[in-house]
């Protein structure tokens, strides 16, 4: 079923769970079955089970991935959180008002970004032209670590993900933050809300307090970031099989027929 076939779905407030979710490594990861399984179960119960991508990735990429047949999302943060939008007949709509302070904080600091870090060692500019954040391939053998100093100076955030790539943001702009103001947006109950990462770029995700799953695979740096939160579940299943796991373990969804917490 496409997403212009779909019919309505119920707001996320009123349904049972919501399913927040990194893509690549988390959502996208594990073997063909268990993401089958995970995709399965999420279209089989859409009237209860709500999902949001919260990725790096842009608005495009997610268009693309679901016209593929990956489960539409009635919602995305992406862009490392400097997008919020709502899914609009297969289209990435932003939210305006949920923008505005992001945008705000960022201005017109692209190209200023771009020149202050060109010359730095180890950084190659990624060629995608996003709206509120300038991001980079990163050579960590190279990588001079002035750069930090630098994104501080212009009063931004800098990022490294997955050792290999440096975003920088407006500040105090993340995922974590962005999902917190989706939520208390949307009027979801918090305690419905899973988030599910598994490098460091989703740190400020799992840390805000919403119940959280680091996926089997995770980055050692995101798991040393996590370890100790009660509130975060430290998967043994990888990809989608983590994530189907945390349900589990948190109790927050009925399974799939035959799923068992391990």
């Amino acid at each position: 079923m496409t997403q212009t076939d779909r019919p309505r779905e119920t707001a996320l407030k009123d349904k049972h769970f919501v399913l927040a979710t990194d893509l690549d490594g988390t959502f996208l990861g594990g073997t063909d079955a268990d993401r089958a399984r995970l995709y399965d179960w999420i279209e089989a119960n859409r009237s209860t089970v709500g999902l949001v991508f919260v990725t790096g990735r842009d608005p495009a990429f997610i268009a693309e991935l679901c016209d593929g047949g990956v489960p539409w999302p009635e919602f995305a943060i992406g862009d490392v959180g400097t997008t919020i939008a709502r899914i609009e007949d297969g289209r990435v709509a932003p939210i305006a008002e949920l923008e505005q302070e992001i945008a705000d904080a960022w201005g017109n600091a692209g190209d200023d970004v771009r020149a202050a870090l060109k010359d730095v060692d180890g950084l190659t500019l990624q060629e995608t032209d996003f709206r509120y954040r300038v991001s980079f391939d990163m050579d960590p053998a190279r990588f001079d670590d002035r750069a930090y100093r630098i994104v501080d100076e212009m009063g931004l955030d800098a990022l490294i993900s997955d050792n290999r790539y440096f975003d920088v943001l407006p500040k105090g702009v993340s995922k974590g933050p962005s999902l917190r103001r989706f939520v208390t947006h949307q009027g979801i109950d918090e305690g419905r809300v899973l988030a599910a990462g598994d490098t460091l770029n989703d740190a400020s995700m799992l840390e805000c307090g919403l119940p959280a799953v680091a996926v089997g695979g995770s980055e050692e740096a995101l798991l040393a970031r996590v370890a100790g939160l009660p509130h975060v579940h430290v998967a043994k299943g990888v990809g989608a099989a983590g994530i189907l796991e945390a349900v589990a373990e948190k109790s927050m969804h009925p399974l799939p027929e035959g799923e068992a917490a391990s």
